[in-house]
């Protein structure tokens, strides 16, 4: 025989036997043609088609004389089935007594083909198996059988199916198969960062290396051979984290340099740029999945996350090794490219808001931002938010009602800002913390001004001010009667007090609120109310007040009874809840009774102090930002009168000032001190102001309170309250609703967009708030019959209120509307057409007004925005904007391309301009 015969293992054998063992006729000695394994069992059992077993022995002889002493030794031995015996001996030198034992009478040469076939239960193979380049795979699929077999064909055992049960099981990737998957980048790399996986590639035959890497080349993507590459170089762990450092491949950072240092990471001569460019996509692409998996909820976010961070982590440290830190600065993964884009925010700043503001979006634009670094990037975003501020023309106060709107409507948000910015970036390097710095300076430094404007205005109001005369101002005492009362015609309120909530405060409930979607903001002015507080503006006078509805200074009990007292004199039955009356016992998180009170007809009324609470004890850090969570009971109580169908007045007695100067400045030295910000001296200091006035409720009328946040006169706390300064004595008032049906007739319902100041949101048109006109008199008109028909009108005649014909100058010719984006798309062919197939469209001028809004905006409103948009273009009133919104996607979403939808849990609409323009039609160039 040859020189060299195939080395045969227990798989191998008992395949050959199961495929043979019908045909043994009794008969109980196997000659195959191979060499057995030294390491093999020598005694096993092999199925038998009954579904029994049979008892094999095994052994080798390379002699005629062997084969006899091996056959002869069997028959001695008790017990003995079936002997098999690997020889290299020719059949013609065996013996007719042999012979006549011997299984087909012949020494069986091994066809892997045919044990594959039967270890797959298959009745053919793809004949691409017996030929080259694939001629190893029968032997490789026959050495790599799982202990619980292979999986079960039945027909043609294909190629593919073939190698993805052999990659399955020598990679340990059997999960990614189930179900005929194939295998993709992202599970390759993920095995590349299991212990023991690239050493299991390594450690197999050279062919079946080869041929694994160019059947992954086929199936999943040139970048699957790089990836094998490192693995066989012992840089599997780092395969992910070297594609990072692969994107100085591709974009602004290829360069000469960079290549050779790439090359030099990988230590591989036969990747090709292109190559390279290809594994870098693929990792970006894998990266990006992982960062989406990292953004949801549960164990498996967690384990996302750091798996992302470790393997960028990863890729930062070989970036640096390699000097190629500064190359792949603009990449969108790596942290050090997130710190590269805060360094350049950081020069922006003092640019200009513009170049401040393309530099927030580069920041937000990196991959880890929204997921990884969410509180950098939104402090970031407030610092971008002040210098647009800062560049707006110079704010003025008018009076006393100006400054108390302007401050809910504007500078509220101001402090807000200047709050995030005051607690910083603990990460940030050096220059950004400097530049937050200038801006928080320079904001409070307008805001000072402010309020010191505020205070010269504040003591005239204070000394002529009256229930009778406010000066146009709403007044604490009035805010249950102007805003509360009304709503109660159609669903008893929740009133929630929040003590010492302030207008920044009420700025980010009010967002987070109404941005989920589950609650519209109400107005009957058609903007966020605003009231002002008592002087001082403390809780004992401030709250009693409010609760009252009516100037009085008392705890608890005398907010219980003018409550109780209020409500019943304007004909409802109301019930008031303190702290101590709020926390329900084991297994209820609200008392009771508070329930009851909540799903009965009364009004109710709840004080929190979290934030009050917060100002005694509150650290820096927990100031500056109120999730709704963080106001203790405030979730569990709005949850409750959204399921009673209840409207919510959101409402603060008084608001705050930060003390941003820490417990290292003492309390100013002043004579009469009541209180941490009102004392009862007459003479003002640097910072104070004296005020007098009907509106005083303290020290018969007269006190001395500083407008200026720095002066305090009492020992160091988190913030105070009690002076003159617009952040304590502005009173923001907001009303929610589950439905806008429980809006009072004239009421409307506020967008976000209009809450919110222009300059918070780069790009943002403000939408119009449109208050409806009054409902026509159901008032039945009397008719007479000496009344005279009217006159019908005449040319350049219009009637006035009592249909009289008045005479009126002819018009001049009108100058024609521009042709907006809105208006070329409902004038087109296209849009007539899709206007035959949906009921009930709008105006054509309602829809191009809400797509010029869009477009104005960005691309995204609200949906109270685009239906504020459509009423103040002539369109109705609607009750469900969700309803109007898919009429527009009727219109506008042709063949299902999506220009319209709504996104943001449906409660924002978007519009894809490209995609409206391709759809539509219209040239390239037009507006």
């Amino acid at each position: 025989m040859g020189a060299t015969v195939p080395e045969l293992d227990q798989r191998v054998v008992t395949g050959l036997l199961t495929t043979r063992l019908a045909h043994t006729r009794g008969r109980r000695l196997v000659l195959v043609h191979g060499k057995y394994a030294s390491d093999g069992p020598e005694e096993f059992t092999v199925p038998v088609g009954d579904g029994g077993r049979r008892k094999v022995r095994v052994t080798h002889t390379t002699s005629v004389l062997g084969l006899t002493d091996a056959w002869q030794s069997h028959l001695a031995t008790e017990g003995a089935d079936l002997l098999v015996v690997t020889t290299d001996v020719h059949g013609d030198r065996i013996g007719l007594d042999l012979l006549g034992e011997m299984v087909r009478s012949q020494i069986i040469a091994v066809d892997e083909a045919d044990i594959v076939k039967q270890l797959f239960g298959a009745a053919d193979l793809d004949p691409r198996m017996r030929r080259d380049p694939w001629l190893w795979l029968p032997g490789a699929l026959i050495v790599a059988e799982p202990v619980g077999g292979w999986p079960q064909h039945g027909a043609v055992l294909t190629l593919d199916a073939a190698m993805r049960a052999l990659v399955g099981v020598r990679l340990g990737l059997e999960g990614v198969f189930e179900g005929g998957a194939s295998v993709d980048v992202d599970a390759l790399l993920t095995w590349s960062r299991m212990p023991g996986g690239p050493e299991r590639f390594a450690a197999l035959p050279e062919a079946e290396q080869q041929g694994i890497t160019d059947w992954l080349a086929q199936s999943a993507g040139e970048a699957a051979p790089v990836l094998l590459r490192l693995a066989l170089r012992g840089r599997g762990t780092e395969a992910t984290a070297l594609g990072v450092l692969a994107s100085v491949m591709t974009g602004k950072s290829a360069s000469a340099d960079a290549a050779v240092a790439l090359g030099t990471v990988f230590g591989m001569v036969g990747s090709r740029p292109s190559e390279l460019r290809t594994y870098a996509r693929a990792v970006e692409g894998t990266l990006t999945r992982w960062i989406g998996e990292a953004a949801g909820r549960g164990p498996q976010s967690v384990d996302a996350r750091q798996r992302v961070l470790d393997v960028l982590l990863q890729a930062d440290e070989l970036a640096g090794s390699a000097h190629l830190t500064a190359a792949l600065a603009g990449n969108p993964f790596l942290p050090s490219g997130f710190q590269a884009r805060l360094r350049r925010l950081a020069e922006a700043l003092t640019e200009g808001p513009q170049v401040a503001q393309a530099a927030w979006d580069h920041v937000q634009e990196h991959h880890l931002a929204a997921v990884f670094y969410p509180r950098r990037v939104e402090l970031a975003r407030m610092a971008v938010r002040l210098r647009h501020w800062l560049d707006a023309p110079e704010p003025v106060v008018s009076s006393i009602d100006q400054a108390v709107h302007t401050h809910v409507a504007d500078w509220g948000w101001v402090d807000r800002a200047l709050a995030q910015l005051w607690v910083g970036d603990a990460e940030a390097e050096a220059a950004l913390v400097e530049a937050y710095r200038t801006v928080h300076d320079a904001a409070r430094r307008r805001r000072a001004v402010l309020d010191e404007a505020f205070a010269a205005e504040l003591g005239p109001w204070a000394q002529r001010a009256s229930a009778a005369q406010p000066g146009g101002v709403l007044l604490i005492e009035d805010v249950l009667r102007t805003v509360a009362l009304p709503l109660a015609a159609k669903r008893p309120p929740l009133v929630l007090v929040l003590d010492g909530m302030s207008s920044a405060v009420a700025a980010q409930l009010g967002e987070e609120l109404t941005g989920v979607g589950r609650w519209r903001e109400l107005s009957g002015g058609g903007r966020r109310a605003a009231a002002i507080a008592t002087i001082p503006s403390v809780t004992l006078l401030s709250r009693a007040t409010l609760l009252c509805g009516r100037p009085v200074s008392g705890g608890q009990s005398v907010e219980k009874e003018g409550f109780a007292a209020f409500w019943q004199g304007n004909g409802h039955v109301a019930a008031l809840f303190h702290k101590s009356e709020i926390a329900g016992p084991a297994g209820h998180l609200l008392d009771p009774r508070l329930v009851a009170a909540i799903a009965s007809d009364a009004v109710v009324g709840v004080v929190l102090n979290t934030i009050e609470e917060s100002l005694d004890h509150g650290q820096r850090s927990s100031l500056a930002d109120w999730a709704v969570n963080r106001v203790k009971y405030l979730p569990e109580l709005l949850n409750s009168a959204r399921g009673q169908g209840r409207p919510v007045v959101l409402v603060s007695d008084h608001g705050h000032v930060l003390d941003r100067q820490g417990p290292a400045v003492g309390p100013v030295a002043a004579e009469g001190v009541e209180s941490a910000r009102w004392r009862t001296g007459t003479t003002a200091g640097e910072g104070e102001v004296v005020l007098h006035g009907p509106r005083v409720l303290e020290n018969g009328g007269r006190v001395t309170v500083p407008w200026s946040e720095e002066v305090r006169y009492t020992p160091h706390r988190a913030g105070y309250h009690g002076g003159a300064a617009l952040a304590e004595m502005t009173v923001p008032v907001l009303v929610l609703a589950p439905s806008a049906d429980l809006a009072p007739v004239g009421w409307v319902e506020l967008p976000r967009e209009s809450v919110q100041p222009p300059w918070w949101e780069a790009n943002t048109a403000l939408a119009p708030v449109t208050t409806p006109a009054p409902a026509p008199s159901t008032k039945p008109v009397r008719k007479t019959p000496s009344a005279k028909p009217k006159a019908r009108p005449q040319e350049g005649e219009l009637f006035t209120d009592d249909a009289v014909p008045v005479p009126v100058a002819k018009a001049a010719p009108a100058v024609p509307a521009p042709r907006t984006l809105g208006r070329q798309i409902v004038d087109t062919k296209i849009y007539e057409q899709q206007g035959k197939f949906v009921r009930k469209t709008p105006d054509r001028k309602v829809v191009a007004a809400v797509i010029d809004a869009l477009e104005a905006s960005g691309g995204t409103l609200s949906l109270a925005a685009v239906a504020a948009a459509a009423v103040a273009s002539g369109g109705r009133t609607h009750t469900r904007p969700e309803g109007f919104v898919t009429v527009l996607t009727r219109l506008l979403n042709i063949e299902g391309y999506e220009v319209v939808s709504l996104i943001d849990s449906r409660t924002r609409v978007r519009l894809n301009r490209d995609t409206l323009r391709e759809q539509f039609e219209l040239p390239k160039g037009s507006a």
